[in-house]
């Protein structure tokens, strides 16, 4: 059996920030949520074994790479610690967990840091859009979309509705006014302080305006600055650094179960793949099965809640299936029953989500295992599930090129 995995605790940056504006780079990002981090866990830089960084595109958006060895710079107990970046879109930020969970589990080290970060706001929105774009398959996919992802998930909605009948406009307006409203409890949203009107969630055109084909602006997630960092830990080095602190290794937080696919890069081949499927999106579901089944469970009841990638209202409504929260093409029903409102049998996105809390798309996977560790603690303040013993994550990158899932539990 692999070495267990623990989750000590972490930080993230305040997704509202705009770091440009401010007069500060990407390293500054980086250290200050490092350091938050270590001083949220009492850890030192010293502690730190080996460091993971995951990072989509900081080449395009600031020119920087090597962002290992960045944080090499940061501390000088941080030097000779051996780093690596990760990458795959939205998803680089569980890729980097995935590979540092991967050295635990092996015994190379017992003490990791998984460090996500993305530097998005320095560029206007349309730079921005076309710097995302390298997630699709340059020259071959949505060469005419003035948005490629917002034009990507308006196929999805285009898909699910050719396969399982019309999706109605309402239950995405819903699915975003809920990770909104989710969000507004949030410190750390980048939207907390929005305001909106019952209209904004609808097919107004003035109060919601169209962005690509039937997504609409309030469908969307954000474009955000930031950075998120967890501390795993081997089952010998969290039970002394529970310990140490008066606290027992049921008060840590532990990666039960973890779920990886890869599905071929464009969506066109990804739909092809489906036709004779069961879902729209066979890898997503055998991703989440996956995770379920190392963790011992099998069914999306037995989690208290979800985290799940809501770079769109649909993408939501995609995963909520793919949960298997409801049968294929049914998604609508557990927004209209409120299975997935706060309160309801099982919540998604208590912390906002990428429309909510917001999205730097390589911290993204990261700020979701904080947020699931968080739930499992008690820690999540006016985001907390009452009672939350377990929790489900789905990050994917692309038009879910990269898919991971994870299940938090109880140490």
């Amino acid at each position: 059996m692999p070495e267990p995995v623990y989750i000590l605790g972490g930080a993230q940056s305040d997704f509202a920030r705009n770091w440009s504006r401010e007069g500060l780079g990407i390293d500054a990002m980086m250290r200050e949520v490092l350091f938050e981090g270590l001083e949220n866990t009492r850890l030192e830089p010293r502690d730190l074994q080996s460091v993971h960084v995951g990072n989509f595109v900081a080449e395009l958006f600031c020119g920087q790479g090597q962002l290992g060895g960045m944080i090499a710079s940061l501390h000088p107990d941080l030097s000779g610690v051996p780093t690596q970046r990760h990458e795959a879109a939205c998803a680089s930020g569980s890729m980097a967990m995935l590979a540092a969970a991967a050295e635990i589990e092996a015994g190379r080290y017992d003490l990791v840091a998984v460090l996500g970060v993305e530097y998005m706001r320095n560029v206007p929105g349309q730079r921005a859009a076309e710097h995302l774009g390298a997630a699709a398959w340059a020259g071959r996919e949505w060469q005419d979309a003035t948005y490629v992802w917002p034009a990507a998930f308006a196929d999805l909605i285009e898909a699910y509705s050719e396969k399982f009948g019309h999706v109605d406009y309402a239950h995405l307006g819903e699915i975003a006014r809920i990770n909104y409203a989710n969000g507004k409890r949030n410190p750390y949203a980048q939207t907390r302080k929005w305001d909106f009107t019952d209209r904004s969630f609808t097919e107004d055109d003035a109060a919601n305006p169209v962005i690509e084909g039937r997504v609409r602006r309030n469908d969307c997630g954000q474009v955000t600055d930031g950075a998120a960092v967890v501390f795993l830990a081997s089952a010998s080095r969290a039970a002394e650094y529970a310990k140490a602190r008066g606290l027992e290794l049921s008060d840590l937080a532990k990666i039960d179960g973890w779920g990886h696919r890869t599905a071929p890069m464009m969506l066109s081949e990804k739909l092809a793949e489906s036709r004779n499927d069961r879902f729209v999106l066979p890898h997503v579901n055998k991703a989440i099965r996956e995770s379920f089944a190392r963790a011992g469970i099998d069914s999306p009841f037995q989690l208290d809640a979800i985290e799940t990638h809501d770079c769109f209202a649909m993408t939501e409504y995609a995963a909520i299936d793919s949960f298997e929260i409801t049968a294929p093409g049914e998604s609508w029903k557990a927004v209209e029953e409120g299975v997935i409102a706060p309160g309801g049998r099982l919540p998604i996105n208590p912390s906002g989500g990428l429309i909510g809390l917001g999205h730097p798309v390589g911290a993204t996977g990261v700020r979701m295992m904080l947020d699931g560790y968080k739930q499992v603690t008690g820690r999540a303040g006016d985001c907390q599930v009452e009672g939350a013993e377990r929790v489900g994550l789905l990050n994917i990158g692309g038009s879910t090129t990269t898919i991971a899932a994870f299940v938090v539990g109880r140490g």
